[in-house]
């Protein structure tokens, strides 16, 4: 499906709300940055082919930068137009129309990251931010969870979401289910430091408000983790605590 099949620019004004994104089957990228990062995800998202970049006509007036994704297609606004559809103070000019991505099968050795109720669109763009920098993670989010194509989600991830698999409404009895090593994060556990921490397949994170469950306690009773510390504050940022995590993991996965 090409991204201006159907959609005219009031189709267009309408993503900036999840109700017609999930209608529509497309999000907004908005940024020079994430239109580059686009353009080097197409190589292995196929999907993505089904996008196209809007650009004011100053910013194409002034030439696309390099890298920019010519194979696109790209397709020129008027000043006026691009502000109606940004969602920043400053806009760049840029904005991409983007298909909502269905996730790959996972991989041989994939982990996966359970976020039980996530909240904060900022601290998800930066868990996906980080597990894209460490590759061979697949992020999995629970219902009631902030949407992965809000649009601060969207910056925050710095062209992450177009290469994280990540998985939307997936409840504690399908993890449960799909996964027969489950480790959580919670603030009294072993330190994840320790060799064992590296033997899950799933690794669960409580909401940044309320934090773990008594269920997701309970699920993993004998596999709960934490990070050292607690000298001065009650406890980690939720993206610092997953972000630790990852690199923990990154080292094992390095190493063995």
């Amino acid at each position: 499906m090409s991204a201006g099949r159907g959609m005219n620019f009031n189709d267009l004004k309408k993503l900036r709300y999840k109700k017609y994104r999930d209608e529509l089957g497309f999000f907004l990228a908005e940024g020079e940055h994430l239109a580059l990062e686009l353009g080097k995800a197409l190589s292995h998202r196929p999907q993505l082919a089904a996008a196209k970049v809007l650009v004011s006509k100053e910013y194409f007036a002034a030439g696309l930068p390099s890298g920019f994704p010519r194979q696109l297609a790209i397709e020129t606004l008027s000043a006026r137009q691009m502000s109606q559809l940004s969602e920043t103070r400053s806009p760049q000019g840029v904005i991409a129309v983007v298909p909502m991505l269905t996730p790959p099968a996972p991989r041989h050795g994939e982990r996966a990251i359970y976020l039980h109720q996530i909240q904060d669109p900022g601290n998800l763009g930066t868990i996906l931010r980080t597990l894209g920098w460490f590759g061979g993670f697949r992020c999995l989010l629970s219902p009631d969870s902030v949407e992965p194509y809000n649009s601060k989600v969207v910056r925050a991830s710095m062209g992450a979401n177009f290469n994280v698999p990540f998985e939307t409404d997936v409840t504690l009895e399908a993890v449960q289910a799909q996964f027969p090593r489950i480790a959580l994060l919670d603030i009294h556990g072993s330190s994840v430091a320790e060799n064992s921490f590296k033997h899950f397949d799933c690794y669960m994170f409580g909401s940044e408000s309320h934090g773990a469950t008594m269920e997701m306690r309970v699920t993993c009773s004998s596999s709960i983790f934490s990070i050292p510390g607690g000298q001065g504050v009650e406890s980690l940022n939720l993206a610092s605590t997953v972000n630790i995590c990852a690199y923990e993991l990154s080292k094992i996965l390095v190493c063995s």
